[in-house]
């Protein structure tokens, strides 16, 4: 079960490079209890690409999630608000 919601949209926007992108991550159980972190990611507009990891315990999925929080923020990514 997990202790508490996590959920993440950030975009990244340079109109001189043409670029629009977002990065979208939550994790959530799934339907056997264990913690699945979901990455979605691409241009804004698009469905974008979709990767799952699963992960028997909550904290290695909290771990992942933070350190790829920090590497987008590292990289200009600002966050939109929250996305369902």
């Amino acid at each position: 079960m997990i202790a508490q919601p996590y959920h993440l949209y950030v975009e990244r926007k340079d109109a001189s490079k043409n670029m629009a992108r977002f990065y979208a991550m939550s994790i959530e159980p799934n339907l056997f209890g264990e913690a699945c972190l979901t990455r979605r990611w691409g241009r804004i507009g698009t469905s974008g690409q979709m990767k799952t990891h699963q992960f028997e315990k909550e904290q290695d999925a909290v771990d992942l999630f933070l350190d790829l929080l920090r590497q987008k923020l590292r990289r200009g990514y600002r966050a939109i608000g929250y996305v369902a």
